[in-house]
């Protein structure tokens, strides 16, 4: 079961929940991963929304991971996600508004108003 309190979601794998979280040491690797130097680069780089099949499994990973599960990318690329591919998507938003967010849903970056 997981924890909100403590920024954890779930991703659902074969109909079994795992639990993930991303904690300071899941943060800072992927912070190397995506060659950023601060959190706040990192949070930059998530708002985007150009997030490439990569980055979904490095933040899916990182997050299972950082709730001790013992898995590398590479496992992460091979599993059988609920949902499909729109599942694990969702799980790696809702893994990252958990981390970064205040609780309200992530909106997409608007345009500077003329």
């Amino acid at each position: 079961m997981v924890n909100r309190h403590r920024g954890e979601t779930a991703l659902m794998v074969a109909g079994e929940s795992l639990p993930m979280r991303l904690t300071l040491g899941a943060l800072a690797e992927l912070e190397e991963a995506f060659a950023v130097e601060s959190l706040p680069e990192l949070g930059e780089r998530f708002i985007s929304g150009r997030l490439s099949a990569r980055d979904i499994i490095r933040i899916i990973a990182a997050g299972l991971r950082g709730a001790g599960q013992a898995i590398h990318d590479d496992d992460v690329a091979g599993l059988s996600f609920d949902g499909g591919l729109g599942g694990v998507i969702a799980s790696a938003i809702a893994l990252l508004e958990a981390t970064f967010g205040d609780g309200e849903p992530a909106r997409p970056p608007q345009p500077p108003e003329a």
